[in-house]
């Protein structure tokens, strides 16, 4: 007997739209199945249903929810909250939304247990020391802000396990960490779950972290289960054009390839009609599939798929080859952006120590490391708003001044920022359109109709509809608020831009679009100095890339030969951490 069962689960608005039409899974101690999708696909909404719980605006309208036998969603009041926890445990993504500021870390650990004070201690001390934490009195009281981003999470999945669930629910918990990060949490993930022998959901974007941590994956598309079956088979041969084209836009650190983001968009909630959701976008489409929505059906054992066409998609996956993608080589001899010497601190606390290299016209350089390696310090001391450093920064034969406010129109103009977070970025109570203009207004005198031009070419340049600039941020994707953001900056005619992890919170597809248009961008003579993390990214768009390990620059060479033959251990082990899901 199944450890969690789940049929029919359905989720929908109150006004009866559905967002999860009909989720249906079992998985056995033990066991951990993957969840991917792109955003509205249903995942997180799916994800919160198993705990019994509905976002504000939504209903669990139907199904069962079995957890060791218990069904979640019959229970009500004290009964649930109790359930939460201790049947079913729950990790977010940002582990600051799971913690307490206020609360040190011992007690938030302790004070759901009904056991003897000294027992729940002994649980939390097992548990820190588990996932490779001190578990001494000092860190018990340590608040969650003395913790960096990957400790924090290690605490969040503490957590989660101390009253020994039977169902774990991780919702994106690697989203934002560095690949060593990442490695260690995946690990941890692994080893906790089979030792606990509780069943997991792990829900992501990523199809390499799936394929690192799930043995099962079920794919999502417009709030249905699309394809379901062991993790190894679907990924290396899907049998859903949907799957497929996922796999299609996935990055690889092991050689440069021309990424395929998925035409169109998928459907919001409510506008399927009577068809298959994903037909509007797929290749395999006939006129069957417009005129009826498949049923999942199984095409070979434990193996099932929403698509009438699944055996033509197995075949041609079969014989489908990804495309390479060019590497360029030659760019100009003198330097458009040139730094050197370059020292940083935050109140006396150095964070970057003597950092030179050299931006040509055209080419892109990337900055990797871990998080604390100083990447986002470097790229704000670049941009001005980080002033407290020394050395030089020189943009063509100008030295630019420490911050913004007191460098000149045309060295701002020249340099422009597109920052990690597309919901942040935005202003929400203006238009896309008056965001646009913003730098239009700064940097160029233009009467309204020639700038009402700008904007719309602006959006097209980044392949978004001129109509958009009438819409507010709250009504756009990620993928589209980034879109705008590099619009934005493209506004001002820049020589330079510094790309701050643009890609990191993004679906795989649409992180494909983004890398594809940065990479236009840079055959039309544009600079990039482009932070991250992902090598799978970094192979796929730098020229070259530098390698910073505590602020200092460790390792510093041509993308092709830094990742292919990495000279510095520290080099090898961020490679070594990283997940390659492109075979």
């Amino acid at each position: 007997m199944s450890d969690v069962e789940v049929r029919g689960l359905r989720v929908e608005l109150t006004d009866g739209r559905p967002i999860v039409r009909d989720a249906s899974f079992a998985l056995a101690a033990g066991e951990t199945m993957g969840l991917v999708g792109e955003s509205g696909s249903g995942k997180s909404t799916l994800a919160l249903a198993l705990l019994g719980y509905a976002r504000r605006g939504s209903r669990i309208a139907g199904g069962e929810v079995r957890v060791g036998g218990t069904d979640l969603l019959s229970l009500r009041g004290r009964a649930l909250r109790r359930a939460r926890g201790g049947l079913v445990a729950y990790v977010p993504q940002d582990p600051a939304t799971a913690l307490n500021p206020l609360l040190p870390i011992g007690v938030q650990l302790t004070e759901e247990m009904d056991v003897a004070p000294a027992r729940a201690r002994a649980r939390a001390g097992e548990l820190l020391e588990r996932v490779g934490l001190p578990s001494d009195a000092a860190m018990l009281r340590r608040r969650p802000r003395e913790l960096s981003g990957g400790q924090q999470q290690r605490v969040a999945i503490s957590m989660a396990l101390m009253r020994r669930p039977r169902l774990v629910v991780l919702d994106e918990p690697t989203t934002g960490l560095d690949v060593a990060t990442q490695s260690r949490v995946l690990e941890l993930v692994r080893e906790l779950c089979a030792e606990e022998n509780d069943a997991a959901v792990y829900v992501s974007h990523d199809l390499a972290v799936i394929a690192n941590v799930a043995q099962r994956v079920s794919v999502m598309y417009a709030g249905d289960f699309v394809e379901q079956g062991a993790t190894a088979r679907v990924l290396r041969s899907p049998a859903h054009p949907y799957s497929l084209a996922l796999l299609d836009a996935v990055p690889s650190v092991r050689e440069r390839l021309k990424l395929r983001p998925i035409d169109g968009r998928a459907p919001a909630v409510g506008e399927t009609g009577e068809g298959c959701p994903y037909a509007p976008r797929c290749p395999f489409a006939r006129l069957a599939c417009r005129e009826r929505d498949p049923e999942l059906r199984e095409v070979s054992p434990e193996r099932l798929v929403r698509c009438i066409r699944a055996e033509e998609v197995l075949d041609r996956r079969s014989e489908a080859t990804r495309e390479r993608a060019e590497i360029r080589t030659s760019f100009e001899e003198s330097p458009l952006l040139s730094v050197r010497g370059l020292s940083a601190s935050y109140g006396g606390n150095a964070v970057l120590h003597d950092v030179s290299f050299d931006v040509r016209r055209g080419e892109c350089v990337a900055l990797v490391g871990e998080s604390g390696s100083g990447k986002t310090t470097l790229s704000r001391c670049l941009i001005g708003l980080h002033a407290e450093w020394d050395g030089g920064i020189r943009l063509r034969d100008v030295q630019l001044a420490r911050s913004a406010r007191d460098r000149s129109p045309e060295a701002r103009r020249s340099l422009q920022y597109i920052f990690q977070n597309p919901y942040a970025s935005l202003n929400p109570r203006r238009t896309i359109g008056a965001s646009l203009r913003v730098p239009l207004e700064q940097f160029s005198r233009l009467d309204g109709r020639e700038t009402r031009r700008r904007v719309g070419e602006a959006l097209e340049r980044v392949e978004l509809p001129a109509e958009l600039a009438d819409r507010y941020a709250s009504e756009l994707s990620g993928g589209q608020r980034q879109r705008v953001a590099i619009a934005r900056s493209l506004l001002c005619d820049p020589e330079l831009l510094v790309c701050d992890e643009v890609t990191s919170a993004l679906d795989v597809s649409v992180q494909a679009s983004i890398v594809e248009l940065l990479r236009s961008l840079l055959d039309d003579g544009l600079s990039m100095v482009f932070v991250t993390h992902d090598l799978a990214v970094v192979r796929s768009i730098a020229d070259s890339v530098i390698v910073l390990d505590q602020g200092r620059i460790v390792e510093a060479a041509p993308t092709e030969q830094l990742l292919d033959a990495p000279r510095e251990e520290y080099t090898r082990t961020l490679a070594a951490h990283t997940l390659d899901l492109v075979r």
